[in-house]
This record gives structure tokens, C-alpha cells and sequence, in this order.
């Protein structure tokens, strides 16, 4: 359990949070209130901090050889040759300067150069709990670019969907139904080339993220069911984090969750609220 201390969101003060829990054929079948985490003020500052840290640790430290254009014997003549006055072979070939044929690199990459940004503990678990909050916020996850017609957010699912869903066909109709399907065909109609030499090197298309799609177990029928949806990603609480729920930094990614993911959820985060 991570316990966060905190106060209320101001902007939903005095406010209940509740969603409709859908059923296996798409119908509203209760509502509940959403656990505390959801309470939260947003903190882009802290969001963005976080992706930075969770990003760049991805990023594989690169540069080049420290002596690349150096090994020469190339040495100065000094003055009175009427030449330029750079370090020269026995023949007269300049060497060794960023302007000579096989010189070095001006201002190569390093590969001591810190790329990492690391963040405390306290204040990772704090982006990810706003990040979370920021699901809930209809107006940042419109402001994401994000379609969809459902009237409250996040979009709850009962339990007994991620059995009883199957196949991809199954669940394209059962998103259809509870009002996520159009932000994946959106996804789907901006799939395009990337530009720049990245098309050449395993990174040829740009697909935008859509629908991430909570849920207690990966092995689940539902997951297999929807992980091959353009810009779907699936993930379970206790792999989450601010890549999932804020991509580039941003906050308020359209987010469907189960409801045993969501049981879970309200207890690995425990917020506190200081009135």
C-alpha cells in the first residue's frame, strides 16, 4: 500500500464521483462512487516531471569513441609555409581539425552524458495517483484529442466482462456499445509515415494512443481480445504508471477499467486528505 497525502481537488469540492458500472452486454447495471484517488488535484508539473523520469530510462546512452579522429600523427608546422595553420602530416594532408578530411566531430555525442532524469519515490507515486485522478476529468480528456460518447469517465466494466469477452469481433461491439469504439477508429484514420530518417530504422508509422484498458490479469480473454486495437494499450495495477495513464506528459488518457482492477487500485493507493 502507498499512502499519499493530499488535498482535495478544489475544482470538485463538495462533489460525488459517480459512474456507471457496465454489464457483460453493454447495459448500465449499477453505479458506484470512485475510490478516493480519484479526489485528487491534477499537478501537470509532477505528471510531466514523472514521464520525463520514466522515459528517458528507456534511452540507451550513445557517442562516439572519445580518440575518433584523433589517432594521427599529424603535428603543427608553424609559421612561414603559407598554409593554414592546423596539424599537418609529414606530406602536407591537414589532419586531427574538424574541418580536415577525416578529423574529428565537432561536439559528438557522449556516452557519459546523464540522460536520466530521476525522480524520489513519493513524488512518482504522486503523478501516477494525479494521472489517475485526471481519467476522471471529462474536460482534460477531450482537450487529449480523444473521442468518445460516454457521459462519465472513467468507464467502469463489471468483472465478469473480462471472461465472459472473447473474441475481437465480441469486443468491438461491446465497445460500441458503452461508447470507447470511435476514439480507436480515430487512432486507426491518423495511422501515418513518420517523417524523417525513423521510417528507415523500425519506426515507420506514427499510430496516436487511443483507449488503455485496465484489467486485473494480461491472461484474461478480454485483454487478448482487445490488444491488437489501434493504439490500445493494456495494463494492470501493479504495472501502472504515468507512460500509461499521461503518454508525452499529458494528462487525462480515455481509460476503460474493470471493476476488480479498480478494487485493487483503491487499495495499492491510499490518499489521505488534509481538510
Amino acid at each position: 500500500m502507498l499512502s499519499i497525502v493530499s488535498i482535495r481537488d478544489p475544482h470538485i469540492a463538495g462533489q460525488k464521483l459517480v459512474v456507471p458500472v457496465f454489464g457483460v452486454n453493454g447495459s448500465v447495471v449499477r453505479e458506484i462512487e470512485l475510490p478516493e484517488v480519484f479526489y485528487c488535484p491534477i499537478r501537470k508539473d509532477v505528471i510531466n516531471r514523472a514521464f520525463l523520469s520514466a522515459f528517458t530510462a528507456m534511452l540507451q546512452p550513445k557517442g562516439r569513441n572519445p580518440l575518433a579522429g584523433k589517432r594521427t600523427t599529424a603535428r603543427y608546422w608553424g609559421v612561414g609555409y603559407g598554409l593554414a595553420r592546423v596539424p599537418r602530416l609529414p606530406d602536407g594532408t591537414a589532419r586531427f581539425v574538424v574541418s580536415a578530411r577525416k578529423g574529428h566531430i565537432a561536439f559528438p555525442p557522449r556516452p557519459d552524458r546523464r540522460i536520466h532524469e530521476e525522480v524520489n519515490k513519493r513524488e512518482r507515486v504522486l503523478a501516477i495517483v494525479s494521472a489517475l485522478a485526471a481519467t476522471s476529468r471529462i474536460d482534460l480528456v477531450k482537450a487529449r484529442g480523444h473521442v468518445f460518447s460516454c457521459e462519465k469517465l472513467p468507464v467502469v466494466v463489471d468483472g465478469s466482462v473480462e471472461s465472459a469477452v472473447s473474441r475481437t469481433r465480441e469486443a468491438k461491439e461491446y465497445l460500441q456499445k458503452i461508447g470507447v469504439w470511435s476514439d480507436i477508429v480515430r487512432s486507426y484514420e491518423r495511422i501515418r509515415i513518420r517523417a524523417g530518417k525513423g521510417k528507415m530504422r523500425g519506426r515507420r508509422y506514427v499510430e496516436p494512443v487511443s483507449v488503455l484498458f485496465i484489467l486485473s490479469d494480461y491472461t484474461a480473454p478480454f485483454a487478448k481480445a482487445v490488444r491488437n486495437f489501434p493504439g490500445v494499450d493494456i495494463a494492470t495495477p501493479n504495472n501502472l504508471g504515468v507512460l500509461h495513464l499521461a503518454p508525452g506528459g499529458v494528462p487525462g488518457r480515455l481509460t476503460v477499467i474493470s471493476l476488480p482492477a479498480l478494487e485493487e487500485l483503491a487499495m495499492k493507493y491510499e490518499v489521505r486528505f488534509i481538510e
